[in-house]
């Protein structure tokens, strides 16, 4: 374990980087950009374990709230030219990392209505960060993204609903770890 936690800095280290480069166009890249981020990695796939956690209508709610206010963020910042400085944005995409890797590893069962606007929250900052760097019409980018964002919330409902409870905690310990990480590296 000591070996892992030692690493860790350094495997994230290459997409702290790369953080938010250009993104480039199209449906091909919009679709790449979640996977390539660690924070946004485990953001998203963050929402879907505190989904299966909580249960009922929150396994639909809550990815559908994060991808919502994601758009939402991604057409004010591209469309509008509301784009939050990264001085607003980056904190709250750490926050994200960090608070929805804690709520999973605490198994933290907030109403749905105390869920949602926090998750809401951290999907309208994951938006804002995109929309803000991308160039041109960035509809076909945006609809990939978001399919790849719900691909990955899935996958964490998926994990969530299948592993053993302690390993989903354990998944969201190592969640606010990273995201810890990356706010101090």
């Amino acid at each position: 374990m000591k070996r892992i936690l030692i690493s860790l800095p350094l495997l994230l280290a290459p997409s702290m980087a790369l953080a938010h480069p250009g993104h480039g166009y199209g449906f091909e890249a919009g679709f790449l950009r979640p996977f390539t981020g660690t924070d946004h990695l485990l953001a998203m796939v963050g929402v879907g374990l505190w989904a299966a956690i909580l249960g009922g209508r929150a396994r639909w709610a809550l990815p559908a709230g994060f991808l919502s206010t994601m758009a939402l963020g991604g057409a004010l910042a591209m469309n509008l030219g509301l784009g939050l400085t990264a001085a607003a944005v980056e904190p709250a995409i750490l926050a994200s990392v960090i608070l929805l890797g804690a709520v999973v590893a605490l198994a933290l069962r907030a109403p749905v209505v105390v869920a949602l606007p926090l998750v809401g929250l951290f999907g309208l900052a994951h938006g804002a960060a995109h929309g803000a760097e991308m160039v041109g019409n960035g509809l076909a980018f945006g609809a990939a993204m978001l399919a790849a964002t719900a691909l990955l919330h899935g996958a964490g409902l998926a994990l969530g609903l299948t592993l053993n409870g302690r390993i989903a905690r354990a998944l969201g310990g190592a969640t606010a770890l990273a995201g810890l990480t990356l706010a101090f590296a």
